[in-house]
C-alpha cells in the first residue's frame, strides 16, 4: 500500500528534479570545536582524514594502556564474544586471502550459535517464566518457522557469500565485531550505510542486518552492521559507546573496503535506532564542547534513518511494561529511571542549553509501520515534529497497516519491489537519477501464505 507521508515546510516539492532533492540532503560541515555557540560553515571538503586512528584509540579505548590492561582483563572473561579464531582465519581481515574453508565455515557458524543460545538462556534468566512470556516465547517460535525458508536462504549467504566479510574488530570491547556487505561491483568508492540493529537491547546482534545488507549490496552501496554489547553484557551507555566506536571506525575506515567517506548514512532498526540516535545525539554535543574529544565528525553523517524506532524513554516505559519487558528490567537496562531523559533524544535536544546542537544534526528521517504494536508509530512523529518545532530537518513515513516487523523482515522475503528499500535507496543514491529509477525486482524467499500466518503470529 502507498506510504503515508507526514508534511513538513522545509520539503521540496514532490516533483522537484533530482538535483534539488540530491541539495535537501547535502550535509554541512562545520567546524569541530566552535568557541562558541554560533555555527560556522565550510566548504564541503573531505572529512576522512581529520580523525586519526589515534583518536580512535583515545576515544573508544582509553589510550593504549587502557587498550592493553582491558584486553588482558577481557582475555579472562567469559563475556567475550565470538570465536577464538583470529580474523585472518575467518576471511575477515579485509585483505584479499577472504577464501575459507568449510571447516572453517562451520567452525564460525557454531561458534556464533553458541553465541545466541549463551545470550537467550541469560534473557530467560533475567526475564524469568511467567505466563505472558511462555506465550510469547511460543509465538516466536511459529513465527520464525514460518520464517524459516528465508531464513535459511539469507543464512546461507551470510556465511558463504564472498562479498561479505563478518566480524571485523572496530575495537577493544566484548562484540566490538562489524560484518561488511560489498557490491560485487567495485568501480569507485561506493555510499556506506551503518547499520545498528534491534533486538530489545538484550538479542541484539549484527547478523540481523543480513537481508537488508544483501538487499543494498545489490544496488551498489556498502552496509556496515555494527555489533554491541547487549543488556546484561552491558548497560545503554556501553551500547552507545559501542556505537560510537564502531560509526568512527567506518569512517576513518571504510575507504579501505572501497566506500566513500564522504556518503556515509546512519540507520538503526527498533531498539538500535534508539542507539543509533542517542549516539548521533551525544556526538553533537561532543563536538559543542560538552563532551570527550571525538574521533569521527557528524557532519560525516549524510541523514540518519531511524526504523520503528523510540526516541522518548519517559512516554514508553508502561508501553513496555505491558507488552512484557517489565519496568525493572528496563530500568536496569537504561540504568535507573534518573537517566530516561538523558538516553531520550527527543528530550535532549529539547534542552535550553543544547539549542546550538539542532544545526548540527544531519537530515533525520523516520520509517514507522501504522500497525506496529511494540513501538507505537506516535513514537516517530513526535520525534520528527520536535525535531522540525526546533528548526531541525525532520521527515516521518508511515506505512499503512505494517507491524514492527513487516518492514524488516516480511516484505523484503515478499520478493519484488521494496517500498521502504526504495525509499532508503531513493535518498542514498538520491544524485543518479538512473539508478534510482532502475527498481531490482527481487525474487520471493518465502511463499505468500506463510509471510501472512507470520504477520497474525507475530509476538512483535
Amino acid at each position: 500500500m502507498p506510504s503515508q507521508i507526514l508534511p513538513f515546510s522545509y520539503l521540496p516539492p514532490p516533483k522537484s528534479p533530482p538535483l534539488a532533492k540530491q541539495a535537501m540532503y547535502k550535509p554541512l560541515i562545520y567546524d569541530d570545536y566552535p568557541s562558541t555557540t554560533t555555527t560556522t560553515v565550510k566548504p564541503l571538503l573531505s572529512r576522512a582524514s581529520t580523525f586519526n586512528a589515534s583518536a580512535l584509540a583515545t576515544n573508544c579505548g582509553g589510550g593504549l594502556t587502557a587498550w592493553y590492561h582491558n584486553k588482558r582483563r577481557r582475555s579472562n572473561s567469559d563475556n567475550n564474544c565470538l570465536s577464538a579464531l583470529p580474523d585472518r582465519t575467518n576471511g575477515t581481515d579485509g585483505g584479499d586471502n577472504g577464501q575459507q574453508t568449510i571447516a572453517q565455515e562451520v567452525t564460525h557458524a557454531a561458534a556464533e550459535t553458541f553465541l545466541l543460545t549463551r545470550l537467550c538462556l541469560k534473557l530467560l534468566s533475567y526475564l524469568g517464566v511467567g505466563y505472558r512470556w511462555i506465550t510469547r516465547f511460543m509465538a516466536l517460535g511459529c513465527y520464525a518457522f514460518l520464517l524459516m525458508p528465508g531464513f535459511v536462504q539469507v543464512g546461507y549467504y551470510y556465511f558463504f557469500s564472498p562479498y561479505v566479510r563478518r566480524s571485523i574488530v572496530y575495537g577493544d570491547q566484548p562484540r566490538n565485531r562489524l560484518d561488511l556487505y560489498l557490491p560485487k561491483n567495485s568501480d569507485g568508492p561506493k555510499p556506506v550505510v551503518a547499520f545498528v540493529t534491534g533486538g530489545a537491547w538484550i538479542i541484539g546482534y549484527k547478523a540481523w542486518g543480513s537481508l537488508l545488507g544483501q538487499q543494498l549490496s545489490e544496488r551498489d552501496i556498502i552496509v556496515a552492521c555494527i555489533d554491541y554489547r547487549n543488556f546484561p553484557q552491558g548497560s545503554i551507555s556501553d551500547m552507545v559507546k559501542d556505537a560510537s566506536c564502531g560509526i568512527s571506525y567506518i569512517c576513518n575506515h571504510i575507504a579501505e573496503y572501497g566506500g566513500d567517506p564522504n556518503r556515509i548514512y546512519l540507520m538503526g532498526q527498533s531498539a538500535g535506532a534508539h542507539i543509533a540516535a542517542c549516539t548521533l545525539v551525544d556526538q553533537v554535543v561532543k563536538e559543542s564542547g560538552e563532551g570527550d574529544s571525538v574521533s569521527w565528525s557528524s557532519s560525516q553523517i549524510n541523514a540518519y534513518f531511524g526504523l520503528s524506532g523510540g526516541y522518548n524513554l519517559l512516554s514508553l516505559v508502561d508501553h513496555f511494561h505491558s507488552r512484557g519487558l517489565y519496568r525493572s528490567i528496563f530500568l536496569s537496562i537504561m540504568e535507573g529511571e534518573e537517566s530516561l531523559s538523558q538516553f531520550s533524544p527527543e528530550l535532549v535536544v529539547q534542552n535550553p542549553n543544547l539549542k546550538h546542537i539542532i544545526a548540527r544534526l544531519p537530515p533525520i528521517i523516520l520509517f514507522h509501520g501504522t500497525a506496529d504494536y511494540s513501538i507505537p508509530s506516535d513514537a516517530s512523529k513526535s520525534f520528527a515534529e520536535t525535531l522540525q518545532r526546533l528548526g531541525g530537518k525532520a521527515e516521518v513515513i508511515l506505512y499503512e497497516g505494517k507491524t514492527h516487523t513487516d518492514l524488516f523482515l516480511q516484505d523484503p522475503m515478499r520478493g519484488g519491489v521494496d517500498e521502504m528499500f526504495e525509499d532508503i535507496v531513493s535518498v542514498v543514491l538520491g544524485g543518479d537519477s538512473e539508478v534510482v529509477g532502475k527498481s531490482v525486482d527481487r525474487r520471493r524467499l518465502v511463499p505468500e501464505f506463510m509471510l501472512k500466518l507470520a504477520h497474525w503470529v507475530s509476538p512483535f
